[in-house]
């Protein structure tokens, strides 16, 4: 490995990612977050607001979908770069082939060859791998400087995802391991910094009905219980986010210490234990903890990705330079791999996918000129809406129109609760835009008069329920009491300053279990 060919790595990939996040259309989670970013605010409905304010930034220069993603496009260069610049810093004589070998590993990470798409991991993987990295470094001398700069990495973690608590909790298992004054204090820094973040995050729940704590502990849950299944998808999706070679070698590595890696050699690493395994902390303990909630719930792939750079900077610092070439190489043409099937998937007819029940929803996202086509005599006058949020913010980004959603939809659809008012919609008329039949009974008593049509795009049918008169009591009676019921019992326990649901529909009636 030498930096001539690790920069034309990066180069390639990047040339990849650039034109894969120029040409493949916005999908519906990211739709959804850039529609934050067109209403930004102090806090959104199920996750921490970071990525709407990066979105509100993006967009004051432009809409275009490759500028949006610039974040995420450029993410795995970067990382890649951190990576290299750090290691030196972190880890005493290691030398140029080892830097440029763990840099070339986190470029060319399956998932980071692909994943252009901009979602809240975004800013997480930024803020928690810099983080990590920085609390590696204060580990070395428990140094107080570098623990607030790992733990003001962290409160930006915090603002992203709340996924941030399973790096917190590992920096605290890792300073407890320690058993140095020193390291507890490190740890208690770096906690106080988050604390800002927290309460921010806390004072914008409290006025709006604790939508984060609602949806990601209590409305997100209904299909947990234990299961043989979710833990061998784990196992599976795990393989594959580090690279199939990576936990073999790991298992045949795994008393590796870095610090005692052939002892002499020119690469040797520092004598200083803590380091290498405050890095092992880092690089295993979060997968260990999704491998116990995997019993009980299915694991994300993309929860994963934060942690991912540490495990490849652990088994470089393992692995004998004959093993670490033979794995780079596998990572190469891994992703090698990966951009010629997406290019020949890329040059595939949208039919080749009609008999798949995504085909529907392909067809919303790539072909949103025709479909806008049909609904074009009803956006001036007509309210928009569709059935689903995903499919709404998707319509809604590419019409550059907010969709509202109609009907109960799940608790993945309760952000519209914040953004659309139906008293106000009193008398008005709607448009429903269905990817599926729609029995009609459904939604005649919420308007004076309904009809429906159809129309076909590429294979695809939509349906149009043109409802007249809107009647909001009866909606608020027949859809919005139900929807607080299931998706607004909060804890009595929780201090409420206001909550939309309520105070807007059911005053008088606060939304409480």
């Amino acid at each position: 490995m030498t930096g001539r060919l690790f920069a034309a790595l990066l180069v390639l990939t990047l040339a990849f990612r650039f034109w894969l996040g120029a040409a493949f259309p916005m999908t519906g989670d990211e739709a959804y977050f850039v529609w934050w970013g067109w209403m930004p605010d102090w806090g959104f409905y199920d996750h921490p607001p970071m990525i709407g304010w990066w979105l509100a930034a993006l967009s004051t220069v432009s809409k275009l979908e490759w500028w949006l993603r610039l974040p995420v496009i450029v993410q795995p260069a970067l990382l890649a770069l951190a990576v290299y610049w750090a290691l030196p810093r972190l880890v005493d004589g290691v030398g140029e082939p080892r830097r440029l070998w763990a840099a070339t590993l986190v470029l060319l990470a399956p998932v980071n060859v692909w994943n252009v798409f901009i979602t809240t991991d975004t800013p997480l993987i930024y803020f928690s791998v810099l983080s990590g990295l920085a609390w590696i470094r204060a580990a070395r001398d428990d140094s107080p400087r570098w623990y607030a700069v790992a733990g003001l990495l962290l409160a930006g973690a915090v603002l992203s995802k709340y996924f941030a608590a399973i790096l917190g909790f590992a920096y605290l298992v890792d300073a407890l391991r320690r058993r140095r004054v020193g390291a507890v204090a490190g740890v208690a820094i770096a906690y106080a910094c988050t604390l800002p973040a927290l309460a921010l995050m806390a004072w914008w729940n409290s006025a709006n009905c604790w939508p984060n704590y609602m949806f990601n502990f209590v409305n997100r849950h209904g299909d947990a219980g234990w299961s043989l299944k979710t833990p061998l998808l784990y196992a599976v999706t795990l393989i594959y986010v580090l690279g199939p070679p990576v936990l073999w070698l790991a298992l045949k590595n795994r008393r590796c210490s870095p610090a005692k890696r052939n002892p002499g050699h020119a690469e040797r690493a520092s004598a200083d234990s803590d380091l290498p395994a405050s890095l092992g902390t880092l690089a295993w303990l979060p997968f260990l903890l999704f491998a116990l909630l995997s019993g009980v719930k299915q694991i994300g792939l993309h929860w994963l990705l934060s942690f991912v750079p540490f495990t490849l900077i652990w088994l470089t610092l393992c692995l004998q330079p004959a093993t670490l070439q033979k794995l780079g190489l596998f990572f190469a043409g891994f992703a090698t791999l990966h951009i010629a099937a997406i290019l020949v998937v890329s040059r595939l007819p949208l039919e080749t996918w009609q008999k798949t029940r995504l085909y529907d929803g392909i067809v919303l996202t790539f072909e949103h000129q025709a479909i806008a086509g049909e609904l074009e005599p009803y956006r001036k006058d007509w309210v928009l809406a569709m059935d689903g949020y995903s499919n709404a913010v998707t319509l809604g980004y590419n019409l550059r129109q907010y969709v509202a959603v109609f009907g109960p939809a799940s608790s993945h659809a309760r952000h519209d609760d914040l953004v659309t008012d139906f008293r106000a919609l009193q008398g008005r008329n709607f448009v429903i835009l269905r990817k599926s039949e729609p029995n009609p009974e459904d939604y005649r008593r919420y308007f004076r008069s309904v009809a429906s049509d159809s129309f076909e795009v590429r294979g695809a049918r939509f349906w149009r329920v043109r409802g007249e008169g809107f009647d909001y009591a009866a909606y608020r009676e027949g859809v919005l009491a139900e929807a607080r019921r299931k998706y607004y019992a909060i804890p009595s326990w929780l201090p409420q300053r206001a909550c939309y649901m309520c105070d807007r529909y059911f005053p008088g009636e606060p939304c409480r279990r």
